[in-house]
């Protein structure tokens, strides 16, 4: 029996084994939860990366639990199952230095392939060890408590109720209050911890446990270590001043000095939210223009907005210095800071930490103006483009308003779900039109597309009402293709997306791959990895 090889009362004993399944019950869906915050940033945050991790862990764990029975049976000494759980520790401490070399490797992947695969490299193992924990430890209880019914029992429940506290833990506490890589090195340090105490007081190895111990130590200082800054090849000096996890997403602010420019961008898991020109505070990016221009040279008489979505808060602040008072709603209150403190955002109307969908149920006042400037990774959120969110949208429309989305859609073969978001915004506004930022990134496929709907005929826009406006050297494209529309062919497939179905998700995957491939082939991963 344990308590008999180690000296101590077998009530104690089978404590301490309470208390060590329920550790590694919280370990598990702790790494799980966290993984995504890994390998999302660069596969996006997608059903597909959800679908990997998942299958990795089942998977995982049902080797796992094969293993550790044999284990068990062969070495059934408390030894075993404490080193296996001091090796599961270190493993997960180790994923945020492991992170960038495996990233590497699995982005030319692809999205689906890249997602198993880095899951895999990253977190197979470390769940592995954990699933010869649950076998290990009902061998070892069961000679403790002479049963094995309620032993399994027990065991199962506690481990379970582990499970339960650390993915409590996980999402309102570590990654908000530790980031993704402090989380890791402080989760996988309470294993370690556990086995040391293990080996100290039970097995009296003190040189093993105080080695145990020093790893977790060296671990904690290490993430603090990273470079912040980096000069590409073409002498472009590459800089975060902020990087930070937050219970949405990672925010990442990216500055990048050129030499003669020097502009500044907000990323959320790896996609840009927006950028300026550090020298004068200006939009880089065309489509931040077109969702202001179309709109008052729609309707120049509009003074009120809603801006669905901030980002960088480049779009409320253009309506603002346009005399419009404007409101904004997002649902991660990290943006909303970031954005006031890098990017200038400052508004004369009401800043609401809100789900959108949420918010427009409940919200009684109009609007002259709608933007809707969300994106859940690579695309906008279902939710909010299903005809029941359309519906909530046109009901806070004043007469005459005009709903304006930010878009990244496709006019050729995979355009079947850019075709149905037309098709659905049709059963609600009269008018639908879509007008593309650049028709080159286009005609290569997939690109930037603003969205203009309302009630009403079609009126055509007056270029002569924003020409004077400002405008980034960067964006002066825009007047080349302003105010032209784009039309889906003739027979392009489509569906009214509902609540019920929007397999958004599924059908845009191609479009979420293409996205990823051009970031991999035009940002320098060193400086986020």
């Amino acid at each position: 029996m344990a308590s008999r090889e180690t000296g101590h009362d077998s009530p104690i004993f089978l404590l301490f084994l309470i208390i060590t399944a329920i550790v590694c019950g919280a370990l598990v869906m702790v790494v799980e939860v966290l993984g995504s915050r890994v390998i999302g940033p660069f596969f996006g945050v997608s059903l597909f990366v959800w679908t990997a991790l998942i299958t990795v862990t089942l998977v995982a764990l049902a080797v796992g639990y094969a293993a550790g029975g044999i284990l068990a049976d062969r070495w059934g000494s408390p030894d075993g199952l404490y080193a296996l759980i001091l090796a599961a520790g270190v493993l997960v401490m180790l994923v945020p230095f492991l992170k960038a070399g495996v990233i590497r490797v699995c982005l030319p992947l692809g999205l689906r392939a890249g997602a198993m695969a880095s899951a895999a490299l990253l977190f197979a193992l470390p769940l592995v060890l954990m699933g010869c924990v649950s076998p290990y430890i009902v061998r070892i209880g069961a000679r403790e408590m002479g049963t094995i019914g309620r032993t399994v029992g027990l065991f199962y429940a506690v481990s379970t109720a582990g499970s339960f506290a650390g993915t409590v833990l996980t999402g309102f506490v570590l990654i908000a209050y530790l980031g993704v890589a402090q989380a890791f090195v402080f989760v996988g340090a309470v294993p370690v911890v556990l086995s040391a105490v293990y080996f100290l007081f039970y097995r009296r190895k003190r040189a093993l446990a105080s080695a145990a111990l020093l790893v977790p130590l060296f671990l904690f200082l290490l993430p603090a270590a990273y470079p912040r800054s980096k000069t590409l090849p073409d002498g472009t000096v590459v800089t975060t001043p902020l990087s930070r996890d937050g219970f949405y997403g990672n925010v990442t602010v990216v500055d990048m000095d050129y030499g003669h420019l020097r502009t500044r961008n907000m990323l959320i898991d790896g996609q840009n939210q927006g950028g300026i020109d550090l020298r004068n505070g200006m939009s880089l990016y065309g489509y931040s223009y077109l969702l202001g221009f179309l709109p008052y040279a729609l309707n120049p008489g509009g003074r009120t907005c809603l801006v669905i979505g901030l980002g960088a808060g480049i779009i409320p602040l253009w309506y603002e210095a346009r005399g419009v008072r404007t409101d904004v709603i997002d649902i991660n209150p990290d943006v909303v800071e970031i954005a006031r403190e890098y990017f200038g955002f400052r508004v004369s109307g009401e800043v609401i930490i809100d789900d959108a969908r949420y918010f427009l149920a409940g919200a009684t006042k109009k609007y002259d103006y709608i933007v809707l400037d969300v994106f859940n990774g690579d695309t906008t959120p279902g939710h909010l483009l299903s005809v029941e969110a359309l519906r909530l949208v046109k009901e806070r429309l004043s007469p005459g308003g005009i709903f304006a989305i930010n878009l990244i859609g496709s006019l050729r073969p995979g355009a079947y779900m850019t075709a149905s978001i037309a098709k659905t915004l049709e059963q609600v506004f009269r008018t639908v039109d879509f007008y593309p930022v650049d028709t080159v990134e286009l005609d290569k496929g997939f690109g930037s597309i603003s969205v203009i709907a309302y009630e009403g005929p079609r009126v055509a826009i007056d270029l002569d009402r924003v020409r004077g406006f400002p405008l980034h050297p960067n964006a002066d494209s825009l007047w080349k293709n302003f105010g032209k529309r784009i039309e889906f062919g003739a027979g392009t497939p489509a569906i009214v997306l509902t609540d019920d179905y929007n397999p958004m998700d599924f059908y845009d995957t191609w479009l979420k791959e293409e996205m990823r491939g051009y970031l991999v082939k035009y940002m320098d991963w060193d400086i986020f990895l």
